[in-house]
């Protein structure tokens, strides 16, 4: 079984990696940690640069149990590509970050959060920046 995070360089997506660290090294599974998005014009601010990639990795590196980063920049949006991965992996949990957004910045930015918690097929456990 595999633990899942999706990932961004922001509060709360380092607040998902750290449950997802907790989950897998408390249960014994594999971690994989997702930073996904379109690029080209579509440039997700989202997406990490390759100091923070290694930032990830040199941190993963160090845990007790198998964990990778993979880094999708190919046209595909963060939510399919998270749920490609799900079956798979074999996921037995997604770990996703929460942000506070204002009901208009939900309405005109949508929320990749909520598209997740509809798409994927497999336990979603959202957590919050301290």
């Amino acid at each position: 079984m595999t633990v899942l995070v999706a990932y961004v360089a922001r509060p709360e997506g380092r607040a998902a990696l750290d449950k997802g660290i907790d989950i897998a090294t408390r249960n014994n599974e594999r971690l994989v940690v997702v930073n996904a998005g379109p690029g080209g014009r579509n440039e997700d601010p989202g997406l990490v640069d390759g100091y923070e990639v290694e930032r990830v990795e040199e941190r993963l590196a160090k845990l007790p149990v198998q964990a990778e980063f993979k880094h999708f920049v190919r046209g595909k949006s963060a939510v399919e590509e998270i749920d490609a991965m799900v079956g798979p992996l074999e996921v037995s949990v997604l770990v996703i970050g929460l942000r506070k957004r204002s009901p208009v910045g939900k309405l005109l930015m949508g929320s990749v959060a909520q598209e997740l918690l509809l798409t994927v097929d497999c336990p979603v456990l959202a957590v919050k920046a301290p």
